[in-house]
């Protein structure tokens, strides 16, 4: 069996007869009934079977058809992949996630891929990671970053950040003047918190349960800002990755504080459609991103 072999048989699939099959590979009709006896020789098995004028493939030929259409989408992935490393990246990469990433990763890491691919259209879109993942099933995004764990059998999932939770308070909070707390100083804390169902908040509510804490909320929302600016105003502190409010915290607007002994962290990773070969925008979003890794600022010691 070779490829022109393969080749045949698909043609004939598709066009429904061995005469039309010829045409479009623009061979005889008697080349092409060769090509398959001698395959069928080879396997002692029918292709196709002749049932007057029509023609039927057997579930030996069906293997081979599914066969052939992996082999030629490899082919043309290989040789796509030869020639787009060799130029700089063209066309729009559409880049998902929460609003922590959108305002605190995306930035840098766009720039770096402005600066390596300067003809490169970026289009960011933020929500849940319900919203990002329908986005990418649905064909509307390509790849997004994302706070694991994301367990989908039809998505690829590339762990490359750790984030530290830290508790967060105003300037003025009596928890402001120290470095470190223990649970017992979260009891009956007004909490701001992100939205239940998010990967990062079920981080937090874990830790809740962990340490006995019946939490007082006083807040809910997914946009991190409007925690922030709640926690500034006295409204409640919060659990929010560090990052988030590092600026904050340098000048002096806001205090955060880790809890001692508690190792409280969100992981971060890629995540897009599982396909026969990576597609070369998302190789280079990724390559990007760990050009850039070491720049963010994801515990008070980074």
């Amino acid at each position: 069996m070779d490829l022109r072999q393969l080749e045949i048989i698909r043609a004939i699939a598709e066009s429904g007869s061995f005469t039309a099959a010829g045409h479009k590979l623009h061979v005889s009709q008697s080349a092409i009934s060769r090509q398959i006896l001698l395959l069928e020789d080879e396997l002692k098995e029918p292709v196709f079977l002749r049932i007057g004028r029509r023609i039927r493939i057997t579930p030996s030929g069906e293997a081979l058809l599914q066969l052939s259409h992996r082999v030629f989408q490899d082919l043309k992935d290989t040789i796509a992949g030869i020639t787009d490393s060799q130029e700089s990246l063209r066309g729009t990469v559409r880049l998902l996630g929460g609003m922590t990433v959108c305002l605190y990763v995306f930035p840098p890491l766009l720039t770096e891929l402005k600066r390596q691919h300067p003809a490169i259209d970026l289009k960011l879109m933020s929500g849940s990671s319900e919203q990002c993942l329908k986005r990418l099933r649905s064909g509307a995004g390509d790849l997004a970053l994302l706070t694991l764990p994301v367990e989908q059998p039809d998505l690829v999932t590339v762990p490359v950040l750790q984030e530290e939770l830290l508790v967060v308070t105003a300037a003025k909070h009596p928890l402001s003047r120290k470095r470190k707390v223990v649970p017992q100083d979260l009891v009956g804390q007004p909490f701001v918190l992100f939205e239940s169902g998010s990967n990062t908040r079920r981080a937090v509510d874990e830790f809740f349960v962990a340490a006995r804490i019946e939490p007082n909320i006083v807040m809910e929302t997914e946009n991190v800002e409007i925690i922030k600016a709640l926690v500034r105003n006295g409204i409640g502190i919060t659990v929010i990755p560090y990052q988030a409010v590092a600026r904050d915290v340098t000048v002096g607007q806001l205090f955060c504080a880790r809890i001692e002994g508690r190792s409280l962290v969100r992981e971060t990773g890629w995540v897009y459609p599982k396909m026969s070969r990576t597609p070369r925008a998302v190789q280079e979003v990724i390559r990007a991103f760990e050009r850039v890794r070491p720049k963010l600022k994801v515990s008070p010691s980074a």
